[in-house]
């Protein structure tokens, strides 16, 4: 399986034709059908479904889809970091998987801090659901993982955010539960609740216990700031952090703590004897200042 023929099933894969795909990367199309098919002809799988005007993947298709952009992105990391070994100065790629919460502003410190000191290092931010992330970390595709959830910290170091995140409910003013202090579980029993797939199965159990099912969950999302425009909508409301979303006086949201109260920590993960580049080094001592002092 070489690199270069999975360059060409990815680019197939955008843009939907085998021949669009030559036309891109400069090659003859007889070239790129013959070197798919020999790629078939290795993996014993059918990998698209061919018709007079366009392909589709098949189930094994999309699979080898996942493992190529991972096998490529290891590879142009591999490229690059190499590179950078041929400078005197520090330079290269950082890159971070990091959850949603207003506690990410020691990243931002430790970026601040190196951009000036080192300012060929490039900071890549990834989101994404903790299995993906940790699937990533651990493949050597991440650097760090900004993660606001428990994991087996035997098989990773790990440096502790000091600050928590306060979970509640994002509302309309003109709601129902807009007038409460707080929100309790029984509040939002048979009310519509928006709220992140990953903490519909890893944070809220902790707070609502057996009657996490009694919830009426009308969507499931990853992007806070896609929940935040369906409250406004009225669509229902938002379990969230506190202050990822505009509750301010001039916002048609507020934002009402849970009670009994519920907190979620964040840490900061990284490989257990992991070789870093240069720029991974320096970056980590830059951690270490910020969440140490």
């Amino acid at each position: 399986m070489e690199i270069r023929v999975l360059r060409y099933f990815l680019e197939a894969c955008r843009l939907g034709s085998i021949t669009k795909a030559a036309e891109k990367l400069n090659v003859t199309q007889p070239t790129m059908s013959r070197q798919i098919k020999d790629l078939e002809w290795e993996l014993g799988e059918k990998l698209f479904e061919r018709t007079n005007y366009s392909i589709r993947l098949t189930p094994a298709g999309e699979l080898l889809r996942e493992r190529a952009e991972d096998i490529l992105s290891m590879a142009d990391r591999t490229l690059a970091d190499f590179k950078t070994l041929k400078n005197n100065d520090i330079s290269g790629d950082v890159a971070i998987a990091c959850a949603e919460s207003k506690n990410v502003s020691f990243l931002a410190k430790c970026i601040n801090q190196l951009k000036t000191s080192h300012p060929r290092i490039r900071f890549h931010l990834y989101a994404g659901d903790s299995e993906r992330v940790l699937e990533k970390l651990d493949k050597g595709l991440f650097d760090f993982a900004v993660i606001v959830e428990n994991v087996d910290l035997n098989k990773y170091n790990c440096l502790t955010v000091h600050a928590v995140d306060r979970w509640g409910v994002v509302m309309r003013r003109d709601s129902e539960l807009s007038d409460k202090d707080y929100i309790e579980p029984a509040d939002l029993i048979g009310k519509p609740v928006l709220v992140s797939r990953q903490s519909l199965n890893a944070d809220i159990p902790r707070w609502l216990g057996d009657s996490t099912d009694k919830l009426n969950v009308i969507a499931t999302l990853d992007l806070t700031y896609n929940g935040s425009v369906l409250a406004k909508e009225g669509c229902g409301y938002l379990l969230t952090f506190e202050g990822l979303t505009d509750t301010g006086s001039d916002s048609p949201l507020c934002f009402k703590p849970l009670m009994p109260e519920l907190t979620t920590s964040m840490h900061v993960i990284w490989r257990k004897h992991q070789n870093f580049t240069a720029a991974g080094e320096v970056f980590l001592n830059a951690l270490k200042d910020v969440l140490l002092q």
